[in-house]
């Protein structure tokens, strides 16, 4: 089975349009898992089961997607115009963030802010930052987010998995180029 063609997929429904495969999402996005499973196999994932969803996401060195009795959810990346709920945690002192050299000037002088998606994707490392932001430039560059300070003055951070934080905003003053 192909699992990162599958992933893919569901992304895309997860994350960006759901209703094109007959899913509703609840408020913090999760989605039935055996509608979600029915709509695949319509779309040539016969004979796909839970187990093969499993298998995805625990092969998945990216942590996508999180499985929870009958609901399935993509814990970060949404697009959908519903407005996937958070709760706020306490970041680890220090963020980062990957861009391509041509936005920088825009983030200098409004900050970083989601653009298409929900939320601003924030890394815990470098190395997984430069990986994200080879996808739109191949000289990325890393910006240095001061989360802790942000958060002590009033700056929400949300958990997306492990190596991957979300905020609304980060305005210039916690950002270091």
């Amino acid at each position: 089975m192909d699992y990162k063609k599958l992933s893919k997929q569901i992304s895309y429904a997860l994350r960006h349009a759901p209703w094109k495969y007959g899913l509703e999402l609840d408020g913090e996005g999760w989605a039935n898992l055996r509608q979600l499973l029915k709509a695949l196999q319509a779309r040539g994932w016969r004979g796909l089961t839970e187990a093969d969803l499993q298998n995805m996401i625990r092969l998945s060195d990216k942590q996508r997607f999180e499985i929870a009795g009958n609901r399935i959810r993509a814990l970060y990346g949404h697009s959908i115009p519903q407005r996937i709920v958070r709760e706020p945690v306490p970041p680890p002192e220090v963020l980062f963030h990957g861009t391509a050299r041509r936005y920088v000037p825009a983030i200098r002088e409004k900050g970083l802010l989601p653009g298409g998606r929900q939320y601003i994707h924030l890394s815990v490392d470098v190395e997984t930052t430069l990986q994200v932001g080879k996808r739109h430039d191949p000289r990325p560059v890393v910006l240095k987010i001061d989360a802790k300070r942000a958060w002590n003055e009033g700056i929400c951070f949300f958990r997306g998995n492990d190596q991957v934080w979300l905020a609304d905003a980060i305005p210039g003053r916690y950002i270091e180029f």
